[in-house]
């Protein structure tokens, strides 16, 4: 499995072997190899308005060596953030999030954030199984069911109806490249994929919201 380290305002990931890792990240999106899946926590302070932020974000990675990773921004803080390990037959999945809810959204509709603070849902998700890309493009997508089963379960309610995720959610997934064409739900990977990424997240959504109803009994 891979082990995670805090250190404000980063969180490293390390997968414990170079992999294939499939993500619409700001930092290395798409389907590339990385050894390691980064989160920055970041302030309104860090981003003013007209900053370039991909080129921001692209000095800050460099400072700390971490251009070759696959990189998050959050705001979040990530103390909070949480962890789950599940294993189907011998096939584990090792999920990490951070969940911040405050750009809540229902898929269908779009609501204005413009004046508000915007959280968001970063999950990353590490599996021990040999996916070819079509394995890895169908194991994205069970980690995104996951990922919205847990954002509605957790019951955040919208005038819209019930949350789904947040306007700026990200999940970047990694696997070995193999030879298992599949990863759906009727798998075991698929299993593992569910259950990791749904408790990571589900924990997450439900400190948010207690973290949150404290802030405004406040």
């Amino acid at each position: 499995m891979g082990s995670v380290t805090l250190d404000r305002p980063w969180i490293a990931f390390d997968l414990g072997a170079e992999m294939q890792v499939l993500s619409w990240a700001v930092n290395r999106p798409g389907l590339v190899t990385a050894r390691r899946i980064l989160w920055r926590e970041v302030r309104n302070s860090d981003l003013p308005p007209g900053l370039d932020v991909t080129a921001w974000f692209a000095g800050e990675l460099a400072q700390r060596g971490g251009e070759d990773a696959v990189a998050f921004l959050t705001s979040r803080d990530l103390r909070a953030y949480c962890e789950a390990t599940a294993t189907v037959e011998g096939i584990s999945a090792h999920a990490v999030a951070t969940v911040g809810l405050s750009n809540a959204e229902r898929a269908g509709s779009r609501m204005d954030y413009a004046s508000r603070n915007w959280g968001t849902i970063n999950v990353a998700l590490r599996l021990s199984e040999g996916l070819t890309q079509a394995g890895l493009i169908e194991a994205m997508s069970i980690a995104v069911q996951a990922r919205t089963a847990a954002v509605m379960e957790a019951g955040l309610t919208l005038p819209s109806g019930t949350a789904t995720g947040t306007g700026t959610d990200c999940v970047a997934v990694a696997a070995p490249l193999g030879d298992t064409p599949y990863a759906g739900l009727h798998t075991a990977t698929g299993e593992a994929i569910g259950k990791a990424v749904y408790q990571a997240v589900h924990s997450g959504a439900l400190d948010w919201k207690t973290t949150n109803r404290r802030a405004a009994d406040a």
